[in-house]
């Protein structure tokens, strides 16, 4: 009886406070202050990626929108966009594609994956192409196939070098068989571009990956990347699944690629602009 007669020894309770803990407030970090870095894994203070959104540690690219990249490329006020208003028929008639597009469509103010005009770099015209990983993955399907078909009969009625930034994840399943054909129509594009002595630049970003990079992406005169990007076919699981063997843990980086001459030069982002113009000029370009 002593033991419950004296229990306010042991149980203390203010009268003034309430029995339900408050909840500590605890500082904040803005969701947007910080990034990780996909290659290296490192946080980077968003302030400190610049304009150029490229990791200090690593070089890494991160992956920038179409308006972005335009934005860092072209000379002010010189990008004319064509090849606007063409739409899918959804050949597959795929449950939902019609309302996904346009809500992709409303998000990126794109209207397809792939951007596409007449600009200028450093003073030199071209025929620019930029494919934008944030609509459906910048997957190829027959709009996307049409935008470029376009540009390169654009560029060789204007006898215009080609400029295009690719970066894919492969066909759009939406469109099934109708995706896969873009990549020999597009091909045949460039083919009769280079036939008439015209120059073809492609700089491969994160991520350069099926159909596109099997097709236009690989058929530039030089072909540059940026820093770590990602550049393949198939994916890594599948080809060590298919050929039974570990791969090198840069296998598909841009780094590999170019050890392995599939592509010509990796370029920092900062220098992309003036790599460019250079190349442009050089092989025959004019202002």
């Amino acid at each position: 009886m002593v033991l419950f007669g004296k229990k306010d020894k042991y149980i203390r309770i203010n009268p003034n406070r309430s029995l339900v803990q408050e909840t500590t407030k605890r500082p904040e970090v803005p969701d947007a202050l910080f990034s990780k870095c996909p290659a290296c894994k490192r946080l980077i203070y968003q302030k400190e990626l610049g304009q150029e959104k490229m990791c200090q540690h690593c070089s890494y690219a991160f992956r920038i929108g179409a308006y972005e990249r335009l934005a860092l490329i072209v000379d002010e006020d010189s990008f004319e966009e064509l090849f606007t208003g063409i739409e899918t028929t959804n050949p597959l008639d795929f449950p939902a594609y019609m309302e996904k597009l346009s809500t992709v469509r409303q998000k990126t103010g794109l209207d397809e994956a792939v951007l596409t005009g007449r600009a200028r770099i450093l003073g030199q015209d071209v025929a620019l192409g930029i494919m934008d990983s944030s609509f459906i993955m910048a997957s190829m399907g027959t709009v996307v196939g049409e935008k470029i078909t376009r540009l390169f009969e654009y560029a060789l009625e204007q006898e215009l070098p080609v400029v295009l930034f690719t970066a894919s994840g492969g066909a759009r399943m939406q469109e099934g068989i109708m995706s896969l054909m873009q990549m020999a129509k597009i091909s045949a594009a460039v083919k009769r571009h280079s036939n008439a002595g015209l120059f073809y630049l492609t700089i491969l970003t994160d991520p350069t990956t099926g159909g596109v990079t099997a097709s236009f992406a690989m058929e530039g005169d030089i072909i540059l990347a940026e820093p770590q990007a990602l550049i393949g076919f198939a994916g890594r699981r599948v080809i060590e699944t298919t050929v039974r063997e570990q791969l090198p843990d840069n296998f598909q980086k841009a780094e590999f690629l170019q050890e392995h001459g599939f592509v010509d030069a990796i370029v920092k982002r900062q220098e992309l602009r003036d790599t460019i113009g250079f190349l442009v000029r050089v092989h025959g370009g004019r202002r």
